[in-house]
């Protein structure tokens, strides 16, 4: 019996793998690079767009009317600060300010009750049309308020609350329920139904599981919707002139534009900016307090 080897192959080339990888392209870090230089300008861009007029209507409520229109961008010669009492006594600046807070407190206190109520029954419990109720209010946000104008000031006539504190803040808590609703929906859903169980398991009640447990729970989002209403109610201008025509219970909107027309050929200008600055200080003073708990009631949804 004979045997055939078979022949052996060659050994293949020992080849060295010692070689530097490659470097990755920097074409996307130059990209990026030009992304953030590009993002950065339009952001100083919009803050320079929104700083200058406030810081300039600040400026201009020290000057006297001279100033106003001899030398607008100048700093003022000194500060006249009898602009500001006399917008505050003789525009009477103060009444429609204190009106704006009675109506603006007691509506933002009862939109934040009512909305929370009704969102956190809408996003916790499932009953027959909680969908139908959810979508109303969704529905609510898109439906001009110019066209409730007329049918609202009959139904607010007919119910004896025409020219009224309380008649305007059931009219605002009407108006901001949609959004406040929305929102606050959405942000009882991200909250941990493990707390509420445990709560229930303990022989809370569900009134006590709400108000102790998962409103305090709920605080960012509390807060960010809060502000946001708070914007729209100091700044609305439409409900108070169509449902309050009452010059001793006019508003800050109102009363601006009633020292713009009251003026007449006199051009108290320096007053009319000092009025307008004291408008614009409580909300600027709420949003630069609070800016830290707006940005985490919105990113709270999105990070859990």
């Amino acid at each position: 019996m004979t045997t055939t080897d078979a022949p052996v192959p060659p050994p293949a080339p020992v080849v060295k793998t010692d070689a530097v990888p490659p470097r990755p392209a920097p074409r996307r870090r130059s990209e990026g690079s030009v992304l953030n230089v590009f993002s950065h300008g339009v952001l100083v861009v919009w803050a320079v767009m929104v700083v200058l007029p406030l810081v300039w209507a600040v400026m201009t409520s020290f000057k006297d009317d001279s100033s106003i229109f001899g030398s607008p961008w100048a700093l003022p010669d000194k500060l006249h600060f009898d602009n500001w009492s006399r917008a505050w006594s003789q525009a009477h600046m103060s009444d429609y300010f204190l009106n704006t807070v009675l109506v603006v407190g007691g509506s933002l206190i009862g939109t934040l009750v009512l909305g929370s109520m009704a969102a956190y029954v809408l996003a916790r419990f499932d009953f027959p049309g909680n969908r139908f109720i959810y979508f109303l209010f969704v529905g609510g946000m898109s439906f001009p308020i110019m066209l409730a104008l007329v049918p609202l000031f009959y139904v607010v006539n007919n119910m004896g609350m025409l020219n009224t504190i309380h008649g305007l803040i059931l009219v605002y808590i009407a108006y901001s329920l949609p959004f406040t609703v929305f929102f606050l929906t959405a942000f009882f859903r991200t909250l941990p139904t493990s707390v509420a169980e445990a709560a229930f398991v303990d022989g809370a009640s569900h009134t006590r599981t709400f108000f102790q447990i998962m409103l305090p729970m709920a605080k960012p989002g509390l807060i960010s919707v809060g502000i946001f209403n708070f914007l729209g109610q100091w700044n609305q201008y439409m409900l108070p002139t169509v449902l309050n025509t009452d010059p001793d219970k006019k508003v800050l909107t109102q009363g601006l534009v009633q020292l713009a027309v009251s003026q007449g050929y006199k051009g108290d200008w320096s007053g009319l900016f000092a009025g307008l600055v004291m408008a614009m200080l409580p909300v600027l003073a709420a949003y630069i307090v609070f800016q830290r708990q707006v940005v985490a009631g919105l990113t709270a949804g999105a990070l859990k």
